[in-house]
């Protein structure tokens, strides 16, 4: 039973990881879309030129921090998924292996 939880401490611990790579990731890039956006809103727009400077520092992290949030889950959800498929198969192989041993290999080849 150890080793049953070992196991689970290690995928929970690659999942993780995983959602931080994506928060990263996503943070980073949506960052990157907010900076630009806000650019042009200096550019181009008298009232955001008018904000406080706290007002677009709080622009600009909500729009990291969405990215983030977003990518993060994007990210986790697929390591599940891959996860499922992962036991799925090793399942499948398991009832396989006992199938065989129990009634042996199909040696006829056409």
């Amino acid at each position: 039973m150890r080793s049953h939880d070992i196991r689970r401490q290690e995928e929970a611990t690659e999942a993780s990881w995983e959602a931080v790579r994506g928060a990263v990731r996503g943070g980073t890039k949506w960052g990157a879309a907010a900076a630009l956006l806000g650019g042009m809103g200096y550019m181009f727009s008298p009232i955001y030129r008018g904000l406080t400077i706290q007002f677009k520092v709080y622009i600009q992290m909500s729009g990291m921090v969405l990215g983030g949030m977003l990518e993060a889950d994007a990210r986790l959800r697929e390591y599940e998924a891959s996860m499922r498929m992962r036991r799925r198969l090793m399942r499948d192989q398991a009832m396989w292996k006992s199938f065989e041993e129990q009634y042996g290999k199909d040696d006829e080849e056409d």
